[in-house]
């Protein structure tokens, strides 16, 4: 058992949808990888930024966070994601936050 748990917390795992499963995995390499592969290029100081905060009030709350308030937390205007980011979904995947399921992907 503890092998498994060794060989599986070596690799990120991302679900279907690219969530990543376990958010403990997360790192800003690991983020810059997945944009890089997503066709979005090497992520700025500041998109890095908006993805900790991102990451800090998921975990203070629990829940998808207000965007705008995400925003607001690193000093931006209240519509920053949209021009960090193809889309706030595309943010909380990148953040290495689990996937929200469908609901809350229709507010993302």
């Amino acid at each position: 058992m503890n092998d498994m748990r060794s060989d599986a917390s070596s690799t990120p795992v991302f679900d279907p949808d690219g969530f990543l499963v376990d958010p403990a995995m997360w790192s800003e390499s690991l983020a810059d990888r997945v944009a890089q592969d997503d066709g979005l290029g090497q992520l700025s100081a500041l998109q890095l930024s908006l993805l900790q905060a991102l990451r800090h009030e998921f975990f203070k709350h629990g829940t998808v966070p207000s965007l705008h308030h995400v925003c607001h937390l690193i000093g931006q205007a209240p519509d920053c994601m949209q021009h960090l980011f193809p889309g706030p979904r595309e943010a909380w995947r990148l953040a290495g936050l689990p996937n929200p399921g469908e609901e809350a992907k229709t507010y993302l």
